[in-house]
């Protein structure tokens, strides 16, 4: 269910937090951005705006105490853990491509400029996980720092794409076809 495709940007430009796992990818894209925000006044303003989703989403889901539930505080509990296990997992990346430009004696931004992209900015936000890498870029850095695809990649699904696949799997009724856990 690991996600990598998700930007800050997503959120921001649709304007709500929509779900637990939106929350809890905002949450940690909040703790990211707070860093960030000290030196940038571009990533202090998406901060800002971040935070306002992030209010107004629990203002309107978790704030009435008679809402809560043990199935709504499980289902919280379940994306955290999924919000999370994305997270180490980016994190794991950063470091291992960190670690592969070291050895090589290249920078952040040497790494950038062989990807194709000019900003220095953009290639922060490419390795800190506030936008996506994309899959060519993946594949780049793959062949040029010779980083397994598997930790660059992640071989799960979205949370949209496992419920689609399920409901197709019991519309087909073919139990010999399952996902891999």
């Amino acid at each position: 269910m690991i996600n990598t495709d998700f930007t800050i940007e997503e959120f921001i430009k649709k304007g709500e937090i929509t779900d637990e796992l939106e929350l809890e990818r905002a949450l940690i894209a909040d703790r990211k951005l707070r860093l960030l925000a000290k030196d940038n006044l571009y990533f202090k303003n998406l901060r800002k705006k971040l935070r306002n989703l992030i209010e107004a989403y629990e203002r309107k889901e978790w704030s009435d105490i008679g809402q809560l539930t043990d199935e709504k505080l499980a289902e919280s509990v379940f994306w955290e853990n999924v919000a999370e296990q994305e997270r180490i997992f980016m994190e794991k990346r950063k470091q291992q491509i960190r670690k592969e430009l070291k050895i090589r004696n290249l920078t952040q931004q040497d790494l950038g400029h062989l990807l194709g992209h000019k900003s220095k900015t953009h290639m922060s936000e490419l390795m800190n996980g506030i936008k996506p890498f994309t899959l060519k870029d993946l594949v780049l850095i793959n062949q040029l720092l010779r980083i397994d695809i598997k930790e660059l990649i992640p071989v799960f699904l979205s949370k949209e794409d496992t419920i689609r696949i399920q409901s197709a799997m019991a519309e087909l009724g073919k139990p010999q076809i399952k996902l891999c856990s």
